[in-house]
């Protein structure tokens, strides 16, 4: 038998010694006759883990929820949230925290199972997941890393052996997710609506010793924790936005305070550039559009300063005017951030006054002829300008000019230009057709060779190797929008 050891787990649970107000304690829900499915090899070993003891019978037991090491402290950890802006109490329904992993380099990551079984969260559903979310949220999550955009982490996707009841008979499975950690603006929105001031402080402190150390002596830690997650909403949601990445769900539990994109429902990358964009097939208003996405993020983090007010200042008044002037920075926060990202998507260097209006007026020439965001910015960086949709428009000539007479006005060489436009903007995303391709094949025939060579193709999504121009190639026309679903 493979010990907890030779795998290499190596646990220490942190949040299980906070108040157990904030989480319940779990049982393993055993599954009929786990398999893996899919490995991420290079993830186990940076997470200091032995290869050939997780793919054992016995590690498989741990992947699948079956089993847990002898160092884990299994539990579902406790939520609120706004969900399309409707508050509810919610926790991890299906999920299960079964320990925090330190690593060979000292860092604290979750490691969770989702899809593991019901919990006293779970509200009436089965606890369970079906195969094609799990590997969507595995092909998605990996493609965000690897477009360096902060994110949860899969570790390993298996199959459980047992049918799940969605509208049809479904192949169910389990995800093994690795996070900085699971704490969310809902986790603050449950401590803050249910439980004393002792114990939101409680969950402040342990936050800020987890993911903002630096700040624990400061004058007022707390308005540190809140200036450092509107820090890092700003710069991931910028990101989003810089590549065409539409969350879906952007409920206030689906917004890590550690900054990391988690939640991986019914995401997409856009294709025509459209600020209406919206996959899912739950958003009929389009609240999580793409062109929303920035001020959603400023209204969950108005909810997050809500829940601090009474650890900002002992006078409710001052602990508004507080949280109100650290949220007023947000726009401007996110703005730079998408501005810088915007720069070196087009080459520039340095900064000039009418950057914005330039970068204004090519996203509404792509909105106004449907151009493809990802291939646009990919034909302006290769010089292939006759691929895009926009090429023959007198408009765009225009643009063009005065593009390349800003380029002229840096001291930088034309080879800078080009390798600051190849770092910034990929030439491979994770087309929707092509995710549902692999995902058919592997839910529909077992076959998962299509998945993983897209996986291969997503690895490096700024090489622009010749192996990945298939993988560039927009689907063919459809008479049907694109929807995503919850995966629920």
């Amino acid at each position: 038998m493979t010990t907890s050891n030779e795998t290499g787990w190596n646990f220490d649970n942190s949040y299980a010694r906070l108040s157990q107000t904030f989480f319940s304690k779990v049982k393993p829900n055993p599954v009929p006759s786990p398999e893996m499915v899919i490995l991420n090899e290079p993830l186990a070993k940076s997470l200091g883990l032995n290869i050939d003891a997780l793919t054992s019978e016995a590690g498989i037991e741990v992947l699948s929820g079956c089993k847990v090491p002898k160092e884990a402290e299994p539990l579902a950890q406790a939520y609120a949230g706004h969900q399309f802006g409707h508050f509810n109490m919610l926790g991890d329904g299906r999920a299960m925290l079964i320990g925090e992993q330190i690593t060979p380099e000292d860092k604290r990551v979750d490691i969770q199972l989702k899809g593991s079984g019901r919990t006293p969260f779970s509200r009436g559903g089965d606890g369970r997941a079906a195969l094609g979310p799990m590997l969507r949220e595995f092909i998605i999550s990996e493609a965000m890393y690897a477009l360096g955009i902060p994110t949860t982490r899969s570790l390993a996707v298996v199959t459980t052996g047992e049918a799940i009841i969605r509208e049809t008979e479904l192949p169910g499975a389990i995800l093994t997710r690795v996070a900085d950690s699971h704490i969310r603006v809902g986790t603050f929105q449950f401590a803050a609506n249910w439980r004393p001031v002792e114990e939101l402080k409680s969950l402040a402190d342990y936050t800020i010793q987890r993911h903002y150390p630096e700040i624990r002596d400061a004058e007022n830690p707390y308005l540190g924790l809140l200036q450092n997650v509107i820090q890092r909403q700003a710069a991931l949601i910028a990101k989003w936005q810089l590549t065409g990445f539409i969350h879906g769900v952007m409920n206030t539990d689906n917004m890590a305070i550690s900054g990391e994109t988690i939640d991986y429902g019914p995401c997409a990358f856009m294709d025509k550039y459209d600020l209406a964009t919206v996959f899912s097939s739950i958003d009929r208003e389009g609240r999580y559009a793409y062109g929303n996405q920035s001020y959603i993020g400023g209204w969950n983090l108005a909810r997050f300063a809500e829940t601090l007010l009474p650890l900002l200042h002992e006078n409710e008044e001052e602990a508004v005017n507080i949280a109100q002037d650290a949220i007023s920075e947000y726009n401007k926060i996110y703005q730079n951030h998408w501005l810088e990202g915007m720069r070196a998507k087009l080459g520039f260097f340095n900064e000039e006054e009418q950057d914005e209006a330039l970068f204004t007026s090519l996203l509404k020439m792509m909105q106004k002829s449907g151009a493809d965001y990802t291939n646009t910015f990919r034909s302006l960086t290769l010089g292939k300008l006759e691929e895009t949709s926009i090429f023959d428009d007198q408009e765009f000539a225009n643009w063009h000019g005065q593009w390349q007479e800003r380029l002229g006005r840096q001291k930088e060489s034309k080879e800078a230009v080009n390798e600051l436009m190849r770092k910034s903007n990929p030439s491979v995303i994770p087309r929707n057709h092509r995710v549902e391709e692999a995902l058919s094949a592997a839910v529909n025939k077992g076959d998962y060779s299509v998945m993983k060579k897209l996986l291969a193709a997503l690895k490096d999504p700024y090489a622009y190797t010749i192996e990945q121009e298939e993988y560039c190639k927009l689907p063919g026309p459809s008479g049907m929008p694109y929807r995503t679903f919850c995966g629920t």
